[in-house]
């Protein structure tokens, strides 16, 4: 007879937060420290789904979908305007549905400018972060914005349906899969889900909307440092190395304003999870010990 694992259960959920009937995975003991996963663009809580039963043991680790993505659902007559401050006026909302007074907060991509305006309104309630290619600086903006810099400096409705590629399967593939060691090694569900997620209807749009209101998040990366530097909270930045979007200098910028910050970097890209798990859950394993009490 074979022992069986000990690998903690992930399990699905829903709460009424903002308005909105917002989907989460949980796992983990309800009295252990939070850790709270906000996933990137153009994904959701599914990206968590082999993070999560890594850190359960010891954490208790709840990944959101954010308005928008996943299965997280919006009546239409709540009339959402979908941008960054709405996104992290939701996930505020969220924590306090779920009585989550202290987290670490695990940020990625479009996580990372709605949790540091979370973290922003309310620097008590975070014991560290753990940015993996999630963005405050300039400097960490690669090549690959330069589309999008130009949706924003001429929001035409020909630029606004120029930005439509990398919406297609194709385009979100390319985000999973370049940099990597080996893309043919990137399992297929991640990329796929998120395509046929993004072809419901209105789905689109709403990227759209949020690819122009990126514009907003630049503006605050002077307000997102200097939370930094007053909060001084233990910082850990995994970064994807090849990563076209955010380059590694946005990961080294942390330590101009966070000297403590633990900045490593993977040969990989974008999505370093779907290829360096083990790695990145060990390191978060390693930082949390020391940061969260």
């Amino acid at each position: 007879m074979t022992e069986k694992a000990n690998v903690p259960l992930t399990t699905i959920h829903r709460v009424q937060a903002d308005g909105i009937s917002v989907f989460y995975r949980e796992a983990g003991p309800a009295d252990a420290p939070v850790v709270l996963l906000l996933h990137g663009f153009p994904t959701s809580s599914f990206q968590y789904r082999e993070l999560i039963p890594r850190l359960a043991d010891k954490y208790r680790v709840i990944a959101p979908d954010l308005p928008g993505f996943g299965f997280t659902e919006v009546p239409a007559e709540r009339n959402y305007k979908y941008n960054f401050d709405a996104l992290a006026k939701t996930v505020e909302a969220f924590t306090e549905a779920l009585h989550l007074n202290r987290y670490a907060l695990y940020v990625f991509d479009y996580g990372a400018p709605t949790g540091l305006r979370v973290a922003m309104a309310h620097p008590e309630r975070v014991t560290a972060i753990v940015s993996q290619n999630g963005n405050a600086y300039e400097e960490g903006l690669g090549d690959a914005w330069a589309p999008s810099q130009r949706y924003w400096r001429n929001p035409t409705q020909e630029d606004r349906d120029a930005m439509r590629e990398g919406l297609t399967l194709e385009g979100i593939r390319f985000q999973y899969t370049h940099g990597t060691p080996d893309p043919a090694a990137i399992a297929p569900e991640g990329y796929t889900l998120d395509a046929a997620l993004i072809e419901r209807p209105g789905k689109a749009d709403i990227q759209l909307d949020l690819f122009l209101d990126y514009a907003n998040n630049v503006k605050l990366y002077p307000a997102f440092q200097e939370y930094f530097r007053k909060s001084k909270s233990p910082l850990l930045a995994i970064w994807g190395k090849n990563d076209p979007f955010f380059i590694p200098p946005g990961a080294e910028a942390f330590k101009r304003d966070l000297p403590n910050a633990t900045v490593q970097f993977l040969d990989t890209g974008h999505f370093a999870l779907e290829s360096h798990v083990e790695v990145i859950a060990a390191a978060m394993r390693q930082f949390l010990a020391n940061a969260v009490a």
